[in-house]
């Protein structure tokens, strides 16, 4: 059986595509690092404007920028990207970008600068661009303090959202855990530890005593995890602690857990008399649930074999995106829809090259049938 002309101009230009991505992924764009990310805008505005023939907007808000080229028609498709990696700067000076062995690799090459790069060559087959919106914000990475409200507000106006996150192995992402981060501080009492520690009031021992209850907050049955990460306390080996804190990550598959947990921590009461406990953070990303995505994954999984494409697999998974937001919405939310590979956030993360403009495909058709409107009704 033939392939589709769609997937055969795609594989055609994979060599461009791998040229964009090399560029992208060369412009280093940590979260942290405004002047590099206004510069990985500029850059990506440039091949947003030459792959689409169109100039994006870029939306700055609190100094950062994000770019958005806005679909003129009916409430659009809404595709969901995000430039910033974990990556600090110089990262490239030691790895850089590379393809070997049928694998593009480089700091942010799987996570995700290669589903930006499909999703810009999918918008560019299709025949009716003016019906997608593509947003790119910048501190996905950092729980979107300055992102969300822009994700938010295009959601509203979109029929359904579709993210070209990382895949599971190949699998699309059908459904997310929300995220919940917080800091617990502890304030003691210094004190001498040789001469009178007897005076003090030792944050450190609270804190130890916090971090046990702190992880009975889980219920594994439910997939609720609550992990104490990383932790600080006191001044010099000879003085009793003062103060003392703990990062605390928290991961539920439902907002009642998120809530629960929430309640819990907030009700933490200290041990140890002079001690006081103070909070800090809450809720960052809602829970993406799979009743968000279930409509667009049986499309999904249509348009792949229309491709003539493996089957799709839908896989639930840990960590968040920009997708729990739009999914808490309510609107029709499909993540992982990027790239094939592996290592996220890890030394060596690569993509598969050859699946490139498979995926690209698939994004392209999906966006194709969403615009139809009978399947606007299917997805809600």
């Amino acid at each position: 059986m033939a392939e589709p002309a769609l997937l055969v101009g795609l594989r055609r230009l994979e060599d461009s595509m791998l040229a964009a991505l090399e560029d992208l992924v060369m412009t280093e764009t940590p979260s942290d690092d405004l002047g590099r990310m206004h510069s990985g805008i500029r850059l990506l505005g440039g091949l947003v404007n030459r792959l689409l023939g169109e100039t994006p907007e870029t939306v700055v808000v609190e100094g950062r920028p994000h770019l958005r080229l806005r679909g003129s028609g009916d409430r659009p498709v809404l595709v969901l990207c995000h430039l910033d990696t974990v990556w600090p700067a110089g990262t490239t000076g030691r790895w850089p970008f590379a393809v070997v062995d049928g694998r593009a690799i480089g700091p942010g090459v799987f996570d995700m600068k290669a589903g930006l790069v499909q999703a810009l060559y999918a918008i560019s087959a299709l025949s009716r661009p003016d019906d997608v919106t593509l947003l790119v914000t910048t501190d996905e990475e950092i729980g979107s303090p300055t992102g969300q409200a822009l994700v938010e507000h295009e959601a509203r106006r979109s029929r359904a959202v579709l993210v070209p996150e990382p895949s599971a192995a190949g699998a699309l992402k059908t459904a997310r855990k929300g995220i919940s981060m917080y800091r617990l501080h502890v304030q003691g009492r210094a004190a001498h530890a040789g001469l009178e520690p007897e005076r003090g009031v030792n944050a450190l021992v609270e804190l130890a005593q916090q971090v046990s209850r702190l992880a009975s907050l889980g219920h594994a049955s439910v997939g609720t995890t609550v992990t104490p990460t990383t932790a600080t306390a006191g001044t010099t080996s000879n003085t009793v602690p003062a103060s003392a804190e703990v990062a605390i990550d928290v991961r539920a598959t439902t907002r009642a857990e998120q809530e629960r947990v929430h309640a819990k921590l907030a009700d933490l009461a200290p041990s140890i008399d002079g001690a006081v406990l103070r909070l800090e953070g809450g809720i960052n990303r809602p829970p993406f649930e799979s009743s968000a995505s279930s409509g667009l994954m049986v499309l999904a999984a249509r348009c792949a074999a229309e491709l003539g494409l493996a089957p799709l697999g839908g896989a639930s998974v840990g960590g968040g995106s920009d997708g729990n937001f739009t999914a808490a919405l309510g609107v029709p939310t499909l993540d992982g829809l990027g790239a094939v590979g592996d290592n996220a956030h890890a030394e060596g993360e690569y993509t598969l090259t050859a699946a490139m403009p498979e995926r690209a495909a698939l994004l392209c058709t999906l966006i194709d049938h969403l615009k139809e409107p009978d399947h606007e009704a299917e997805d809600r």
